[in-house]
């Protein structure tokens, strides 16, 4: 049996695509009843809460932290505070299967990246992989009809989770091209949860000063009421705090630690079809036939850009090692 094969990899690799869906799809329910903002700041405060045992010894060294926060505060910007805030305002306007779709456009975003600031050239099968995803991207964006790119009249909902994106991608790039002191013998000996602790800590006071600025224009919408409440709402925060917070984060990590970022990009593409599978069964929001094509686009774009990708380095840096994986959002 092949190391992917294995059921404990297949696990491994499964259980974070199903849980990111969930958040997509609960999180369509939770911005019905909180503001957007509030909910990314509720989530990463609890999931802050629940982090702690596992990565408290890195407050043990604050002079660690002092000469780093400027990096760390960076990532929880980008990582904490940004992608998962603009994603839940995506959802206000943009349905689930749209936002996964536009998210698991994701390598090609980060290969555009690397070639403009990070002098990283890619392969001919990797821009064929490029045009074959971005086409996808324009089908969920066009909602099957190409008249709409002519108008130009995108859903707010999709531009915002192609700005969360890109996002990601920056900050996927910072962890793979860290500053010197977080290379080599300067870089702390920090595990997963000691790594990702003070970005979660610096990204939810970024988190919780922009949902405080959001009281002061945030209305309810027309939708409120008819989402979760009391016990179900409760249930749900504390499913995104942890579910795609922690537990996909670390099953993540060591999934791509198994078998390599290029094999493990494959199992991103099973979000879009969970959640199309758990929307239509939780929100009644029955998927289309061009989200079939957009899947299939993306899906054979990412497939060539990874074909005979090369092996993992093993002068990845640690700060990518530790995490398992910059590819894909916790």
């Amino acid at each position: 049996m092949s190391t992917v094969a294995s059921p404990r990899v297949l696990l491994l690799l499964t259980l974070p695509p199903l849980l990111w869906a969930g958040n997509s799809v609960l999180g369509r329910l939770l911005v019905s009843e909180l503001p957007p903002l509030a909910l990314n700041a509720a989530r990463w405060v609890l999931a802050g809460l629940l982090l702690l045992p596992l990565g408290w010894r890195v407050c043990r060294h604050p002079q660690a932290l002092r000469l780093r926060w400027r990096y760390l505060c960076l990532l929880g910007l980008l990582g904490v505070g940004c992608y998962n805030a603009l994603q839940y305002m995506a959802l206000r306007t943009s349905t689930a299967v749209n936002v996964t779709l536009i998210g698991a456009s994701m390598p090609v975003w980060m290969l555009l990246l690397g070639a403009l600031f990070y002098r990283v050239r890619p392969r001919k099968v990797e821009l064929a992989g490029v045009l074959l995803s971005a086409l996808g991207v324009a089908v969920v964006l066009s909602r099957g009809q190409w008249a709409v790119l002519r108008q130009v009249t995108f859903v707010q909902g999709d531009l915002l989770m192609l700005l969360a994106v890109l996002v990601w991608a920056v900050y996927s790039w910072m962890l793979a091209r860290p500053p010197a002191h977080m290379q080599g013998a300067q870089r702390p000996n920090w595990n997963w949860a000691e790594l990702l602790l003070p970005q979660v800590m610096f990204g939810s006071l970024w988190a919780g000063m922009a949902a405080a600025a959001e009281t002061t224009t945030w209305t309810p919408p027309v939708s409120a009421g008819q989402g979760l409440h009391g016990g179900a709402l409760a249930l749900a925060l504390l499913y995104v705090a942890v579910g795609p917070s922690i537990v996909a984060f670390r099953c993540w990590g060591l999934g791509v630690a198994t078998v390599g970022p290029a094999v493990a990009g494959f199992f991103v593409n099973l979000t879009p079809l969970f959640t199309a599978l758990l929307s239509a069964a939780l929100l009644g929001e029955a998927p289309q036939p061009y989200h079939a094509l957009a899947f299939a686009l993306m899906a054979l774009g990412i497939g060539i850009s990874a074909w005979r990708a090369p092996a993992p380095s093993a002068a990845m840096p640690e700060t990518v090692k530790s995490l398992g994986s910059t590819s894909n959002p916790p």
